[in-house]
């Protein structure tokens, strides 16, 4: 009896102290959950702000406005096409000269007040304003431009010893999904601020200029932001905001921003007056498709397939081959040619790029020297002109102007890097060679079934003075072959 007793009292102790935990336990969880939902006592507990970014990188930040000379021509009969198309051309010809001006928005890079936009901003601009977001305005001068990455350097005339100015990021750390802010003078209205993230990095399809491989970006960008700065939260610059794809002329989430290791190579030369030069490839590649890719045993479509190289080429010089498959460049997969480009040509000149290369079922890794596109053979241009006193009339190639093809020419005119020979630059209006029918572009091969593989062949060839003349030239993808009398 005693002992049930006791086994009575141990259960309800038991009993007890399970109930005694179970409040605590229920008292601590409630305080924990109080503590999470107090209100707040301070403004910082429910601030969250881009301020600090703002009054950081904003001062840095310039409208620009221009203004250029527009030469219009003057309907005599306001632009009826009836008149228009009878009597235009024998009328002499009007002009009408008008002023026409344009705003966007620049980045000042370096405290003497060297600032960087784009190309298209400035361009044919005569008179250039500068406005700083305390204001203040000074006039501006073109240090360089250079419309294949759609960039300029300006810089202000009088300005003060110490401007603010923001530092450039590397842009091959940015990622997608990174927050942005972009800075600029939309439509006009003064500056502006928007954010977003990176939403794709190395677009290719943005048709806005030569070099292409744009941060993309849903910060809104409109017109009047060109020219301006795309920052990081750190606010580093790491783009200029070049481009938007919109149907109604505002922003649509589409933005696009050339990255600032581009960027940084145009400011170097601006900064140091030297001539700008970039990264050479010296190859011929084309996109890896998915039966390529299929065929090579690459397990995704991707690289730039190898087909021939310059002899200078850098690439030949580290020892790519001929169907070897570029899979990356500088850290960053290559999804096509233009990628690679872009990677090589926004390395400074003097160092190198690594590149991951696909051949034969297994990866390597190649360090490609960064080269300027090689200037020789010498330009040597040479306008043909004159009488030929021996067959007393002029040659049928009187008036053209040729020069020799090198790399650094075809790289900077969108030459196949493997041409050699001589081009013609230019054709003389009202010369024999116009009537002729020579064009600019056209590259001469062979004449009288001797090659011309540079201007001094030419100029032999042409002082033979002879009466019949039959070449071979190339116009586009077509050779044409000629006979002149």
């Amino acid at each position: 009896m005693v002992s049930q007793k006791l086994n009575i009292v141990v259960s309800m102790s038991l009993r007890f102290m399970v109930l005694v935990w179970f409040f605590l336990f229920l008292g601590y969880g409630h305080t924990v959950y109080a503590q999470q939902k107090t209100v707040p006592e301070k403004k910082l507990d429910v601030q969250m702000s881009y301020a600090p970014l703002v009054k950081k990188t904003t001062p840095a930040v310039v409208n620009i406005y221009t203004q250029k000379l527009v030469v219009d021509r003057v309907s005599p009969f306001g632009g009826d096409a009836f008149f228009e198309q009878f009597f235009g051309d024998a009328l002499p010809k009007q002009y009408r000269k008008r002023l026409e001006g344009s705003l966007g928005s620049g980045v000042i890079v370096r405290p003497n007040g060297l600032i960087v936009t784009n190309h298209h901003v400035i361009e044919q601009a005569q008179d250039i304003r500068v406005m700083l977001s305390d204001r203040r305005e000074f006039s501006a001068t073109v240090v360089l431009t250079d419309k294949r990455t759609d960039l300029a350097i300006i810089r202000l005339d009088n300005a003060p010893k110490i401007l603010p100015y923001l530092k450039l990021a590397n842009s091959e750390s940015l990622e997608v999904g990174d927050l942005v802010m972009a800075i600029g003078n939309p439509f006009g209205v003064g500056q502006t601020v928007t954010t977003g993230v990176v939403s794709a990095l190395a677009r290719t399809g943005v048709g806005v200029a030569d070099f292409r491989s744009f941060i993309q970006t849903d910060a809104a960008i409109n017109p009047g932001n060109s020219g301006g700065a795309l920052v990081n939260m750190q606010g580093e610059l790491v783009g200029i905001n070049t481009a938007i794809i919109s149907r109604s002329g505002g922003s649509q989430g589409l933005g696009y921003a050339v990255p600032s290791d581009m960027v940084n190579v145009v400011i170097q030369a601006g900064a140091t007056g030297q001539k700008l030069v970039r990264g050479w490839l010296g190859l011929v590649g084309q996109d890896v498709t998915y039966d390529t890719a299929q065929a090579l045993g690459l397990d995704r479509t991707m690289g730039v397939l190898v087909e021939d190289m310059h002899p200078q080429s850098p690439f030949r010089q580290a020892g790519i081959e001929q169907g070897d498959v570029i899979v990356s460049a500088g850290g960053r997969r290559v999804d096509d040619f233009e990628v690679l480009r872009f990677a090589v040509g926004s390395k400074p000149v003097g160092g190198t790029i690594d590149i991951h290369i696909f051949r034969s079922g297994k990866m390597y890794k190649r360090s490609i020297p960064v080269i300027p596109a090689p200037e020789t053979p010498p330009a040597n241009e040479w306008e043909v002109g004159g009488r030929d006193n021996a067959i007393g009339r002029d040659t049928p190639f009187a008036g053209i102007v040729v020069r020799n093809i090198n790399p650094a020419f075809a790289d900077a005119n969108y030459v196949n890097p493997m041409k050699q020979g001589v081009i013609i630059l230019g054709v003389k209006q009202g010369s024999v060679a116009q009537r002729v029918g020579f064009e600019s572009g056209d590259i001469l091969h062979t004449i009288n079934d001797q090659s011309i593989t540079d201007v001094q062949t030419l100029q032999s060839v042409l002082n033979l003075s002879l009466r019949n003349w039959t070449l071979t030239l190339e116009r586009g993808d077509q050779f044409i072959d000629v006979t002149l009398q």
